[in-house]
């Protein structure tokens, strides 16, 4: 039996509300909404030198060239299930479609509290380049917070309308900041880099010199975000291709974006010394390189764009976190009211606004403890979230061969069975990475273990209240997570 369901009449009376979501979302406006997420010029700034440092050598190229083809991989059997589930839920409901109820609840859960934490991050980060710049340009000392307050109440403004007016920002942002980091890379090799274009970079011979599991990790991480393409199924054009389409082209983007950035870094730098200069100050490369290779004008563009790439990525994961808990909402997970469509903007207008109230008081309660944004709350949160996304494409790979494995399907072995494997296989290694580093990562063996169990915790939390009414009220297991 396949797990495709039609839109139908809710127990409560109501219609299926997400048919009344806002449908004009193609190809090229999820692209944007998905690359806008993973912040490229963030990434080029503040991922891509980690990349050099913590690995030890100068190949980051390769690595972001591994990271785009083992996501590649896993999006086979993902876009493959957004066919035969037209629920927008994505990794949830792909895994109780091949693993069961309990499973996706658990899913839900783990997948909502990951993308909560990486925007509390984002907001942090966000709020700490503002003010930074600010300060340089303006000579004006804010607290990071009060920035972060400030953005928070405009991304709540266009979240909560018409998801086009979300695109349309994070179209103009994204061409912004994409070619900022074109310029950049250009310049470099056009001037002929630190000591001449070396091919040093693409020579796979160093790929196992220092930590490459480091190297890896943090390319991975420069990724999260591309899994939102089904996410956005409900206001998709025609989703049985848009999303798929979506998927690639946003991976082939990000990759070879990040490829080229990272091929281009490595030279300003000069390959053999890459990862010691990225060491010395991993924070500022990107602008070092500005000024040395394309000018003053281009080094303040960095500083400032920064600001608004940040800003893109928080708007893209507070439409998706919005997202979730419409579809959750439908899925009798959250409350109802969650669920509803706003009659005029035809967005989830109203869980958008509780979006918005839980990312103010987390912020709030971080703030008061004392935090600083940067080290602490970007990092360990940062950290934390893609240990729970890693999960969740783990998790997904495996409910993908189950759900074809019952008959669900009759799709080519390749899509249903051998490619999502391999992707489970590579995950598994990343995953262990990760967990391998994490205390490097948020701050300490203790830290780490916290993540872990709140990570555990959140997952347990949906799983066991859907196993509990399975137990105790069947008729309300029966409503949970079906549309």
């Amino acid at each position: 039996m396949s797990a495709t369901r039609e839109p139908q009449t809710g127990l409560d009376g109501s219609a299926d509300r997400a048919a009344l979501l806002h449908r004009g979302l193609g190809v090229g406006s999820i692209v944007f909404m998905v690359v806008a997420a993973v912040a490229p010029l963030g990434a080029a700034c503040a991922v891509i030198p980690l990349v050099f440092a913590l690995s030890g050598n100068p190949t980051a190229p390769l690595y972001f060239i591994g990271a785009a083809a083992v996501l590649s991989v896993f999006a086979v059997g993902f876009t493959l299930m957004s066919r035969h589930v037209r629920n927008a839920g994505a990794f949830y409901s792909y895994v109780q479609a091949g693993l069961g109820k309990v499973a996706g609840a658990g899913t839900a859960s783990l997948a909502l509290a990951s993308y909560v934490v990486l925007l509390i991050a984002l907001y942090a980060l966000l709020g700490a380049s503002a003010a930074a710049a600010l300060d340089q340009y303006l000579g004006v000392d804010v607290a990071w917070w009060l920035c972060s307050f400030a953005f928070l109440a405009i991304i709540s403004l266009l979240g909560y309308r018409d998801i086009e007016v979300s695109a349309k920002v994070l179209g103009v942002a994204l061409v912004l900041e994409a070619l900022v980091v074109l310029v950049i890379d250009l310049a470099v090799l056009l001037r002929g880099g630190n000591d001449g274009i070396s091919a040093e970079p693409l020579n796979p011979s160093h790929l196992l010199d220092g930590a490459p599991g480091l190297g890896l990790m943090f390319a991975f991480f420069a990724f999260v975000g591309f899994e939102a393409t089904a996410v956005f199924r409900s206001e998709a054009k025609d989703p049985e291709r848009t999303i798929p389409r979506a998927t690639y082209v946003a991976i082939a983007i990000i990759g070879s974006l990040y490829a080229f950035t990272s091929f281009a870094m490595a030279n300003g730098l000069g390959a053999d010394q890459a990862a010691t200069a990225a060491g010395a100050d991993p924070a500022n490369v990107m602008q070092r390189l500005a000024q040395r290779y394309a000018g003053g004008v281009v080094e303040d563009a960095v500083i400032l764009l920064l600001v608004t790439s940040v800003f893109a990525c928080c708007l893209s994961f507070h439409n998706v976190v919005s997202r979730y808990q419409f579809n959750l909402a439908n899925g009798r997970v959250l409350p109802a009211p969650l669920g509803e469509v706003h009659p005029t903007h035809r967005a989830p207008s109203r869980s958008s606004v509780v979006v918005t109230g839980l990312s103010a008081t987390i912020l709030a309660a971080l703030t008061v403890a004392g935090l600083e944004p940067v080290l602490e709350i970007y990092t360990w949160l940062s950290g934390a979230a893609t240990l729970g996304i890693l999960v969740l494409m783990l998790l997904t790979s495996v409910a993908v061969v189950a759900f074809h494995q019952r008959g669900n399907g009759s799709d080519p072995v390749w899509n249903s069975v051998i490619a999502p494997v391999l992707a489970f296989i590579a995950l598994a290694f990343v995953t262990y990475k990760v967990l391998d580093s994490l205390d490097l990562l948020v701050g300490g063996q203790t830290a780490a273990n916290w993540v872990c169990i709140g990570l555990a915790a959140s997952f347990a939390v949906g799983a066991g209240t859907t196993a509990f009414a399975r137990m105790t009220s069947p008729e309300l297991y029966d409503e949970i997570l079906e549309d």
